[in-house]
Order: C-alpha cells, then sequence, then structure tokens
C-alpha cells in the first residue's frame, strides 16, 4: 500500500519541492494535482491567521483522511502538510498533492483529502484584525460540510 506523507509544521512549506519529491524515480504516474491554500487578508482587514491544531491526533486524521483517499481513488502517492501558528495574508497554509496513472484519479484524490480536511482534521483557526484585536474563532461553514457529504 502507499504510504502517504504527513506533515503538521510551523514552518512554510515549498509547493515545488514536495511535488518533486513525490514524483522523483516515478515513472508510473501520469498526473499530480496539488492544491495549495493561502491566508488571505479579508478585504484588507485581517493581519493574521492564527491555527491551532491537536498533537498527534491532527497527524492521525489526516493519515485516515489520506489512506482512504489512496484506497479509493488508486492513488499512487500523496502528500498533506498542515501550519499551524500565526499565519500572515499570502502565506501558505495547507497543501495536498495527489499522484495517479491519469488526472481524474488525480484530481477527485485531492479534492477529497482537502474536503474532509477541512471538517474532520482537529484544526482552529482564529482571525487577528489590522487593528490588532483578536477575532473570534472561526466557525465551521455549511459549505465546507456539504462538499464533504458529495463524497458519501
Amino acid at each position: 500500500m502507499v504510504q502517504p506523507t504527513i506533515r503538521v509544521q510551523r514552518e512554510d512549506f515549498d509547493l515545488n519541492a514536495e511535488t518533486k519529491r513525490l514524483a522523483q524515480g516515478r515513472r508510473d504516474i501520469g498526473a499530480i494535482v496539488s492544491f495549495s491554500g493561502l491566508c488571505r487578508d479579508e478585504g484588507g482587514q485581517l493581519s493574521a491567521l492564527e491555527l491551532e491544531h491537536y498533537p498527534g491526533m491532527a497527524e492521525a486524521e489526516m493519515t485516515r483522511i489520506a489512506d482512504e483517499a489512496i484506497s479509493r481513488f488508486d492513488l499512487l502517492g500523496l502528500t498533506a502538510i498542515h501550519r499551524f501558528g500565526k499565519i500572515a495574508p499570502g502565506e501558505n497554509i495547507v497543501l495536498v498533492v495527489a499522484a495517479a496513472p491519469h488526472r481524474q484519479a488525480a484530481f477527485d484524490g485531492a479534492n477529497f483529502m482537502m474536503d474532509y480536511l477541512k471538517t474532520s482534521a482537529p484544526f482552529w483557526k482564529k482571525e487577528h484584525a489590522i487593528d490588532g484585536r483578536s477575532r473570534d474563532w472561526v466557525a465551521a461553514k455549511d459549505a465546507d460540510d456539504a462538499a464533504r457529504d458529495k463524497w458519501l
């Protein structure tokens, strides 16, 4: 079985380096799909997004989701990296790279991973306004649940 690469880290990641690492030496991969989620400034109102996670449990849940994606879409490789800490607008938050023999499986695997990552992995977000005040923790969105539920 394919073993996913799962990391939860404070440091930034390099999309190109992670894609190259996944594909290095492989001749069976016909498609690689990547998704990189960035911090938005919410119309100039946000100075940072603070992400917290449940250590150990976050990695375990990400691995569970990745294993499901690999099995379900016959992926040849899958990398998922999620950052934590204070992240400024324009900086990376999350990366998913899915490799498969054909494009549709790679697209579906990456989408599945993100849809479940957004709703199932124990991460929490707090917005920090440009005036220095902390806002409330960001609530879950019904749209994220609907995106996940299309895979049921």
